[in-house]
C-alpha cells in the first residue's frame, strides 16, 4: 500500500517507551507513573520515571478534567504534592476560561450599536439583527 506523503508519520519511537502505572483512591483522582522501558519492555534505569496527576471536578456544566505534571522522585512524594498541584491546575484552568470569556465578550459587535461607516448596517436592507465577530 502506497503511503500518502500528506499524512503524518505514525511510528512509535522504540527508544522512548514508557509503561503506565495508575494509582487511585477512586475518589479524588489518580496519579500516573510513567516508567521508562527498553524496546524489550524491561525497566530502563538510564531514564527517570515521571508522574502526572489527574482529577475531575464536577461543575454545573459537566465534568472539568484536570491534568498536571508532578515533579517527584517517588510515589510518596507525588501523593504529598497532589493536592496543591491539583488546586493550582484548577485555578489556572478557571483563569483560562475567564480569559476566553472576556475575549469572546470583547469581540462581539452588535449591528447598529457602534459607529462604522454603514450607519449600523441600516443600509443593508434589513440584514442586521445578529451578532457579528470581526
Amino acid at each position: 500500500m502506497a503511503q500518502d506523503p500528506n499524512l503524518p508519520d505514525m511510528r512509535i519511537d522504540a527508544d522512548a517507551l514508557y509503561r503506565e502505572e495508575t494509582f487511585t483512591d477512586l475518589r479524588a483522582g489518580s496519579i500516573r507513573r510513567m516508567v521508562p522501558v527498553t524496546r524489550e519492555g524491561k525497566d530502563d534505569p538510564s531514564r527517570p520515571a515521571f508522574y502526572e496527576g489527574h482529577a475531575t471536578l464536577m461543575t454545573q456544566r459537566g465534568p472539568l478534567p484536570l491534568q498536571f505534571h508532578i515533579e517527584a522522585g517517588t510515589l510518596e512524594d507525588a501523593l504529598a504534592k497532589f493536592p496543591d498541584l491539583a488546586r493550582q491546575a484548577l485555578a489556572e484552568t478557571l483563569e483560562q476560561i475567564r480569559k476566553m470569556q472576556r475575549e469572546a465578550q470583547s469581540s462581539i459587535v452588535v449591528p447598529g450599536a457602534g459607529g462604522g461607516g454603514m450607519g449600523g448596517m441600516g443600509g443593508m436592507g434589513g440584514m442586521g439583527g445578529g451578532l457579528i465577530k470581526p
